[in-house]
């Protein structure tokens, strides 16, 4: 790009070239999908979603806020985001789940958007359980952006559950787009 007052080049600013580092950023994405500023809640939603927008996930599982100028890493306790709502229609195979996060995105369940239930990880309240999570967006390497699928969203997935099997083993899950999630491994009936 030219200045057309001087005739010298100006540097691009296409959205091709790395933005600069700036460090860390002082803001938590907490586990309930509150996002924190210096510690204090952010409570524009407009705002939230602005910053959600330029959020990235490097291959390390790091996160930060890119824009095409800067980027700074953040804190996240779990998942940036929480689905709050679930709607679905159709049964079977043919079931698609739509899931509605804190920041409103939709997001449709089935093969480029997986439902995990990941064991290792508290749970609300109980500290047991399956806590599951919804692929949002692909990171830069192989981590997604997930959201928490919130515990009551989770309970009316679980009314949706079907028998099935996963690799191998009989468990209980749920159908979208033709894709099958499993949520829980059927009980073992030999136990006392």
């Amino acid at each position: 790009m030219d200045d057309f007052e001087t005739g010298e080049t100006m540097p691009s600013l296409s959205m091709g070239r790395t933005a600069g580092t700036c460090g860390a950023l002082p803001f938590l994405i907490r586990r309930d999908g509150t996002w924190l500023y210096r510690g204090s809640p952010i409570r524009r939603k407009t705002m939230v979603c602005l910053f959600a927008s330029t959020l990235r996930r490097d291959a390390q599982g790091g996160y930060r806020l890119q824009t095409p100028v800067e980027q700074g890493t953040i804190e996240v306790e779990d998942a940036p985001f929480v689905a709050t709502h679930l709607e679905w229609h159709g049964c079977g195979r043919g079931q698609v789940l739509s899931f509605r996060t804190n920041v409103d995105q939709v997001i449709c369940a089935g093969p480029k958007h997986p439902i995990r239930c990941a064991w290792d990880v508290p749970c609300e309240g109980c500290g047991t359980g399956p806590v599951p999570y919804l692929h949002v967006r692909d990171g830069d390497g192989a981590l997604p952006i997930e959201a928490r699928i919130a515990r009551p969203v989770y309970y009316e997935l679980a009314a949706l559950a079907v028998e099935g099997n996963c690799r191998g083993v009989p468990c209980r899950g749920v159908w979208s787009q033709h894709a099958f999630f499993p949520l829980s491994v059927m009980p073992d009936d030999t136990c006392p």
